[in-house]
């Protein structure tokens, strides 16, 4: 199996998330990765993919991925019945932490306990 048959579900995620500017190239049995992510949430997934398919410190890929938008961690579509913890637990692993998305969407957010399909909520670097 070629390196790059290897990392594909990588190459296919960035693909998905849409990132920018991507290139791959592949030499002696290292594949090299280069992109921009919209968000840091999204370089995260891409990192996690490369973990799970090659390991903690894998040594056949080199990646260089930015972030077009440091100034949040993502943006998050709201969908049918999710509410502000489970958003929370979804991106920081802590349902508690939702007043801090909550916090952060206070201009179209007037209580914690009312968001709405649609609505585009910032998830805050914490």
């Amino acid at each position: 199996m070629s390196v790059k048959a290897k990392y594909q579900p990588v190459l296919n995620l960035g693909e998905q998330l849409g990132v920018k500017d991507g290139n791959v190239t592949e030499e002696g049995g290292i594949i090299k990765i280069k992109g921009e992510a919209n968000t840091p949430y999204e370089k995260d997934l891409l990192w996690d993919k490369i973990k799970e398919i090659g390991g903690e410190n894998p040594s056949d890929i080199k990646a260089n991925i930015t972030v077009a938008d440091d100034s949040v961690y993502h943006r998050h579509v709201v969908k049918s019945g999710e509410s502000l913890s489970k958003i929370a637990k979804h991106y920081y692993g802590d349902a508690m932490k939702y007043n801090q998305i909550f916090a952060a969407n206070t201009n179209i957010l007037s209580n914690p306990d009312v968001i709405h399909p649609d609505q585009v909520l910032v998830i805050p670097n914490i």
